[in-house]
């Protein structure tokens, strides 16, 4: 009688880091060295970067003095949620400024949001802006991470590199989710 192969284990999920987690599970990639450090443990200029309750968004597009335009790397549509990994880059260079992973509750979106969420070409704060969708973003958890070859190629920087991120919810008026996102930044 012949033993049984061994079956490999699935990615870990990491509840603090989700959808990523999900996404690289889909794409049967196993996710990078990932730490829960407390935000106060972020160094400048990630700690002022991320540890906020303002849309990353503006925050970065203030922080590099240029605005902001989207790169989808992934997307998938489950249901009425609809699941997207993502570059944020500057416009006129394209330097990438974030790397993110987002679910969105696409039913909690008025129709014209949600069109412009489906057509891909704006980040999720510029829409929240241009709608006049009020919302509050509340940062869950702070992480460092150790680029991978994903987040190394999509991000300009060394594989192994250690960079920092965080894991928000994005919240309407009646604190419903209308987004998870995590976002990982190069500096």
């Amino acid at each position: 009688m012949s033993e049984p192969l061994p079956t490999a284990a699935p990615p870990a999920a990491i509840p603090y880091v989700y959808p990523l987690d999900a996404l690289y599970a889909r794409a049967g990639l196993p996710l990078p060295q990932i730490e829960k450090i407390a935000p106060e443990d972020l160094p400048e200029p990630y700690r002022t970067l991320l540890a906020h309750t303002n849309d990353m968004t503006p925050t970065l597009e203030r922080f590099h003095a240029k605005s902001i335009h989207l790169k989808i790397l992934h997307r998938e549509q489950r249901g009425d949620n609809y699941f997207r990994q993502v570059v944020l880059a500057l416009d006129g260079s394209d330097k990438p400024v974030e790397f993110g992973a987002n679910k969105v509750s696409l039913l909690l979106f008025p129709p014209k949001a949600r069109q412009m969420i489906l057509e891909e070409r704006l980040p999720l704060g510029t829409i929240l802006k241009e709608c006049g969708i009020a919302h509050g973003t509340v940062a869950k958890a702070y992480f460092q991470v150790i680029a991978d070859q994903l987040i190394s190629s999509v991000l300009g920087v060394n594989s192994g590199s250690t960079l920092y991120g965080r894991k928000a919810t994005i919240n309407d008026s009646q604190k419903r989710p209308l987004s998870e996102v995590v976002e990982i930044l190069p500096l």
